[in-house]
């Protein structure tokens, strides 16, 4: 009894904060710069929360470093559900292996609420490259090395990573050329001054169509649902195993009650489902539906961790 009653002691205060939640405007840290992908996606969902929720919700661009430093501001925020946190596996499963340090702990400090949606990486090659196909272009690569470079977003992207680890796959050697973000990667690709580029679909769609730029492969497990007619680089290349794909989730800080975790799920799954927002994320910007629960995107992340990293290392880009 006297057990009992210390429990139900120690769990008023997390169940008197679900009752009185919202207490006011709730704010989503996105980390990275706005006008990107990430923050369309907060929007999106975080206007359906306002409208379910009754409260504001507000969208905050932290960025730097990576994304280390808005994803660190929500680690440290209260547990109270006014905070949450536009999550991407890049400070969450590949900084951990790739800084020698990052300012949170991605398991202890986040309660993970919905898995949004996954990024496809798309490989995009010039028009006017002569290689018809994924295995050409690998072909020309090794019979004539330093002809093939490959353009990222920074040291680290997914970009970047995608192009390493299928030069490592395949035994072609390919050349990384780093830019400042996928717009000036893009740019050079357009130009022909690099040969390739692993980038989100919504950056390089207008080029496609345009026929400056053809797309070769997708780097994810499966074909997608935007392009089902490009092949995986796992078919295109005969690499079985080969993916890597950026992804979008909603998170709290650890220690956020159960209560408000499971009701931002609810609500944040509704908004994938409604038509404006499946019409903005998925149709026109390229992004896969998933719409995991807490505890599978928490399984997911645990999982990410590891695998990302092999690949890390394998690209050669630790900075430890």
């Amino acid at each position: 009894m006297r057990r009992r009653t210390l429990l139900a002691a120690l769990a008023a205060p997390a169940v008197a904060r679900a009752q009185a939640w919202p207490s006011g405007p709730i704010r989503i840290v996105v980390p990275y710069a706005p006008g990107g992908p990430a923050d369309l996606t907060a929007r999106a969902v975080g206007g359906k929360l306002s409208e379910a929720l009754g409260v504001p919700v507000a969208i905050e661009s932290r960025d730097g470093a990576g994304g280390n430093i808005g994803t660190a501001l929500v680690a440290r925020a209260a547990p109270d559900g006014q905070t949450l946190l536009l999550g991407t596996n890049g400070p969450l499963v590949v900084n951990p292996s790739l800084m020698a340090s990052v300012p949170f702990d991605p398991i202890a400090d986040f309660a993970p609420i919905t898995y949004l949606a996954d990024v496809p990486l798309y490989l995009a090659v010039p028009a006017t490259l002569p290689a018809p196909s994924l295995a050409a272009l690998l072909a020309m690569a090794k019979a004539t090395p330093g002809s093939v470079s490959y353009a990222s977003s920074g040291i680290g992207s997914g970009g970047h990573l995608a192009g390493a680890l299928l030069g490592q796959m395949s035994g072609a050697p390919l050349t990384h050329v780093a830019y400042r973000g996928a717009a000036p990667a893009t740019t050079d690709l357009v130009g022909g001054r690099v040969q390739m580029l692993f980038v989100g679909l919504p950056v390089v769609q207008q080029h496609v169509a345009a026929g400056r730029l053809r797309l070769l492969a997708v780097a994810t497990k499966q074909r997608t649902g935007n392009a089902p007619d490009v092949p995986t680089v796992a078919e295109a290349a005969a690499l079985p195993g080969f993916s890597i794909a950026s992804w979008y989730g909603l998170l709290a800080p650890a220690g956020t009650p159960r209560a408000i975790i499971e009701r931002l799920h609810a609500e944040a799954t509704r908004a994938l489902a409604a038509p404006d927002v499946r019409d903005l994320l998925f149709t026109r910007n390229g992004l896969e539906p998933n719409g995991a629960g807490p505890d599978a995107f928490a399984a997911s992340i645990a999982a990410e961790i590891p695998e990302y990293r092999r690949i890390v290392r394998l690209a050669g880009a630790n900075q430890e």
